[in-house]
């Protein structure tokens, strides 16, 4: 008996052996399961679970759909076309969890207190598009649900680097802070620099190779960023098929405002824009630099559409 009671009590209290990746997936858990085995381990106090459920019934949760990225390829834009559809409960912010070492090391715990309150049948959703270009994301999302369902909106990368730059130009800008030309980043001893970060970041086959080690495709939605800005709905309506939540946004919910130059919604006679921070013109820039920026991103995108078998209209 006490040799029983001796190896029960090393079973208890032995470390916990994590399977490989390929073990996991051929048991898969749900997503629940696992999300409640990590955010034992984060909880440090008894009350947090208290503080994370309303009177109403509803309650903060981890989310089960992440916008993942890509940066300038309208992740904002997305959340908030999504947002019409009344089963969507989505974080205001960017949490910035799972790439910011100061906020991953708070745990899941603090994670969930960034959610915003959702009922039973809401599928909760944050975006923060540093998350694709991140080496250490993919990972960390997968340990805490390897059900995940990923969304990614991504643009022309000639368009996506203009984008990149004309952010940063106006944050200086607003601060008074002068900032150099477009020029200045894109060329280095009279060729393309391809060290600077914008077009790192429109490099999208490398970063999508490491999201497909943790991840299956089918678990990872490319929304047409490109497209989104022309005729919002389709797309709109593919997410909505690819989360399997009833079609509820229909084409009368989006409007083109002529001033702005851009889409913007309307729920339940509401109308609401972007803030103007969208949508604002490029930097002119010369057209021989510009195919220069063209040709350079041919072949990477080559590799992207094989790598996610499709294609898209970029240059």
């Amino acid at each position: 008996m006490a040799a029983f009671l001796l190896g029960a009590v090393l079973l208890i209290v032995q470390p916990q052996i994590v399977p490989s990746r390929t073990a996991i997936n051929s048991k898969a858990e749900t997503s629940s399961q696992s999300a409640q085995r990590e955010l034992l381990k984060k909880t440090s106090q008894k009350n947090d679970f208290k503080e994370n459920i309303h009177s109403n019934g509803s309650c903060r949760q981890l989310p089960q759909t992440i916008i993942i990225g890509v940066r300038k390829g309208g992740t904002r834009a997305l959340l908030e076309m999504l947002s019409l559809h009344p089963d969507i409960a989505a974080a205001e912010s960017e949490v910035h969890f799972f790439d910011w070492e100061d906020h991953y090391r708070n745990g899941l715990q603090w994670y969930i207190n960034q959610m915003p309150f959702s009922y039973p049948h809401q599928i909760t959703v944050e975006k923060t598009p540093a998350y694709f270009t991140s080496p250490k994301v993919p990972e960390r999302v997968y340990n805490m649900n390897q059900s995940m369902r990923l969304l990614l909106i991504l643009r022309d990368p000639s368009e996506r680097v203009l984008s990149d730059y004309t952010q940063v130009f106006y944050n200086h800008m607003q601060k008074h802070k002068p900032y150099p030309s477009i020029e200045q980043f894109l060329i280095k001893d009279g060729e393309l620099n391809v060290d600077y970060k914008a077009i790192n970041r429109s490099l999208y086959y490398i970063h999508m190779q490491n999201w497909l080690k943790y991840f299956p495709l089918d678990h990872i939605h490319i929304v047409d960023g490109d497209k989104l800005i022309k005729d919002p709905f389709p797309e709109v309506e593919k997410v909505e098929r690819f989360l399997k939540l009833s079609p509820q946004i229909n084409a009368s919910n989006f409007y083109f405002n002529k001033t702005k130059g851009f889409y913007c919604l309307r729920d339940s006679g509401r109308e609401r824009c972007l803030h103007e921070s969208k949508g604002r013109a490029h930097p002119q820039i010369d057209t021989r630099l510009l195919e220069k920026l063209h040709e350079y991103f041919h072949e990477p995108n080559k590799k992207f559409f094989e790598l996610v078998g499709r294609t898209f209209d970029w240059h």
